[in-house]
């Protein structure tokens, strides 16, 4: 079997989970866009991958197209050997672009294996190790995050500020601890929340939004200063909080993520299979995590074939926690052949060969993509603030 085509499409996705944050900030950045790709083969066998990433499709189509000579006309079983072409081939590697694009393909390469092999993907990495994955998602408000849970949905996660387009510091930790007590009555004590804090805090500031918050049993408190400097994350380690940390949605491949695992900054990694490496580097970043007791739950505001690929990989790893969900969204059914099934806030492991998600291109086609708003944030003086 050759590889013979490697083909992108981008479709728009949708309102982000309904307005899933109720903010004039987040409402005003919602939807977002798509990327698949087609790996197709002389035999007829194809395979699907995703690497969507909010504004950046476009480019990392761009991407696609210019990691594909490396691949057609190669045997789409020899995934490891294709994904060391497609990361070192590129001396300026390891960048988010490049990596979706990487990503996107190694996922349609598992694909194509497990449906040439007539077994679902998870067989392939060794098999599983739970029966279903856990899911939770996001809710901006009281009752998004009731509709949740009626809906079955055992955790939601929802943000840490205000969130008005131009931010008072002043107004964050007593805002946050009102909205935090008002979840947590409203919810009870069975449902799971998080937060996720989008990496805008000073350590100092992300001290006091966790102590102000830590009789409330968070499940865990996400991305709590700037993901760029580790040592900002080490102070905020250091504080003796009760609260577990999560980051690393923004990072990419094992070696960004070895020394924050090595130094135990977080109790939990958030790697994005769409971005890190695909199904291949997932699989090794969440072995590296296992050494140190940290769990793993992977960041996955995606389309449905992420959400399949993460699924497969989330059936494996003994340390997973939860993988994260857009819901609600009429698109995410509609552009599948046939819908994934979800009970309760659970996927139960799939048993189609590959990754059991195929695509609809006319429905892709149908829904063109779209220009989608940077969502932006600015301090009261005019300094643009991370939004």
């Amino acid at each position: 079997m050759r590889i013979t085509r490697v083909k992108p499409f981008i479709m728009w996705g949708g309102d982000a989970g309904g307005k899933q944050f109720s903010s004039t900030l987040w409402s005003a950045g919602a939807g977002r866009n798509w990327l698949f790709v087609k790996v197709e083969t002389d035999e007829g066998i194809h395979g699907w991958g995703e690497g969507s990433l909010v504004v950046q499709t476009p480019t990392i189509a761009e991407a696609v197209r210019m990691l594909s000579p490396l691949v057609i006309g190669e045997d789409p079983a020899d995934i490891e050997r294709l994904w060391q072409k497609m990361f070192l081939f590129h001396r300026y590697r390891g960048g988010v672009i490049i990596n979706s694009a990487l990503s996107a393909i190694d996922q349609a390469l598992w694909d194509i294996k497990g449906k040439a092999l007539g077994v679902p993907v998870y067989q392939l990495l060794g098999g599983a190790v739970r029966d279903r994955i856990r899911t939770y998602c996001g809710a901006g408000d009281v009752e998004r995050a009731r509709a949740h849970v009626q809906h079955g949905f055992t955790a939601v996660k929802t943000h840490s500020w205000y969130t008005e387009k131009h931010i008072d510091e002043r107004k964050v930790v007593p805002w946050f601890r009102e909205h935090i007590a008002a979840l947590r009555e409203a919810l009870g004590e069975e449902v799971d929340i998080m937060v996720d804090n989008h990496g805008r805090s000073r350590p100092a500031l992300a001290i006091r939004q966790i102590e102000a918050v830590e009789n409330y049993g968070l499940l865990f408190f996400e991305e709590s200063v700037p993901p760029e400097n580790l040592d900002y994350l080490s102070l905020v380690r250091q504080a003796g909080l009760k609260t577990d940390l999560a980051a690393g949605e923004r990072m990419f491949n094992r070696w960004q993520f070895k020394d924050i695992i090595q130094r135990q900054l977080v109790d939990v990694i958030q790697p994005d299979i769409c971005h890190c490496g695909g199904i291949s580097e997932l699989r090794r970043i969440a072995a590296l995590a296992e050494m140190y007791s940290i769990q793993v739950a992977p960041h996955n505001p995606k389309g449905p074939v992420a959400t399949a690929a993460s699924v497969h990989v989330c059936a494996t790893i003994p340390n997973f926690l939860i993988l994260e969900h857009v819901h609600p969204n009429p698109l995410f059914d509609k552009v599948q052949t046939e819908p994934m099934k979800m009970k309760a806030g659970y996927y139960n492991v799939p048993m189609a060969p590959g990754l059991g998600v195929d695509l609809n291109e006319d429905v892709i086609a149908d829904h063109p993509v779209r220009e989608r708003a940077v969502i932006e944030a600015f301090y009261a003086d005019g300094t643009p603030a991370q939004p």
